[in-house]
């Protein structure tokens, strides 16, 4: 009977590890996690498996996709990262769980354009919210893109956004408190170059890529960059080969357990930086029951989760 509810006990602790980065402390700057999935969502269009059915019959909750907010509250300002079609909600939830101020956003950064990463500005223009001037971040291909192609090509000509320049590793320094600078990344660039971006606060930083080819195609180090801060938000979209039915090198995502082996001789202080997102609706590390997320969770990697909390 002990040991029965010693099993119990490791089974809950473990289940519910993840939510130790809801941060009870109010810190004055922090990030937190708006969205979580790929770009079509979860539940995804047209999806008759069970990882989607779950969510029609009631054991699956709904997740948005993936997005971060960036708060300061001793400026009384806040920032978003991703554009997403979900941004109606996660602009709200930033508003009434984080951070009121003037502006229903201070700014928004973004990666790329893929359609879950820059199509929530459509909801700037005059058919929503009609808002003058809102600051959008953008690298010069981005910028590009959205100045020359309707509908986003109205957004800029009557003024509901205003373009921000990004220059690759140039550091944008927000408040005194404050700094972010994108990098480039590879990725399937039809449109637009691909960022990930940097953190800094005042006592900690954050690394956020939630896109990128296989990390052997980039130029640096993933293992050694994510030793240089204190958190990494990482690609999970997929866990592994063969997850879905058509050729993957097309669509060349790090797995898990690509990233995994990549860090298998690392410290644990190390892997515990490590926090996936950005996951795809086949992905069963996205269901928090799953075997294969409390493996992750066991080996000392983390899982990115809607609410939750990092100070800077």
């Amino acid at each position: 009977m002990q040991s029965r509810i010693l099993l119990l006990f490791l089974v809950f602790f473990l289940g519910c590890k993840q939510k130790t980065k809801v941060e009870k402390k109010i810190h004055n700057q922090y990030i937190t996690v708006l969205g979580t999935v790929q770009d079509a969502g979860y539940p995804q269009i047209g999806c008759k498996k069970d990882c989607c059915i779950n969510f029609y019959n009631g054991k699956n909750q709904k997740h948005h996709v993936v997005s971060l907010g960036l708060i300061d509250r001793e400026s009384k300002q806040k920032w978003l990262f991703e554009a997403t079609p979900d941004i109606t909600t996660q602009l709200n939830n930033l508003e009434e769980t984080h951070l009121k101020n003037a502006n229903i956003i201070d700014g928004i950064f973004l990666t790329h354009a893929h359609i879950g990463h820059y199509t929530g500005l459509m909801y700037f223009g005059r058919e929503a919210l009609g808002k003058k001037e809102t600051l959008v971040y953008a690298m010069p291909k981005m910028k590009h893109f959205l100045t020359e192609n309707a509908p986003w090509s109205q957004l800029v000509q009557l003024k509901n956004i205003v373009l921000k320049d990004l220059e690759n590793n140039k550091v944008i320094q927000l408040t005194s408190a404050i700094k972010v600078t994108p990098f480039l990344v590879p990725h399937r660039d039809e449109f637009s170059e691909t960022v990930g971006y940097k953190m800094e606060g005042q006592n900690k930083s954050i690394l956020f890529i939630p896109d990128i080819n296989k990390w052997h195609k980039w130029e640096k180090n993933i293992v050694e960059e994510v030793k240089k801060v204190d958190y990494a938000f990482l690609d999970a979209t997929f866990l592994k080969d063969g997850e879905i039915n058509r050729p993957m090198s097309l669509i060349p995502h790090p797995f898990i357990t690509e990233t995994i082996a990549l860090f298998k001789n690392e410290s644990l202080a190390t892997k515990n930086k490590v926090i996936f997102i950005h996951f795809n609706h086949t992905n069963p590390t996205l269901q928090q029951v799953s075997k294969e997320r409390n493996q992750i969770e066991e080996l000392g990697f983390q899982f990115a989760f809607e609410g939750m909390r990092i100070g800077l």
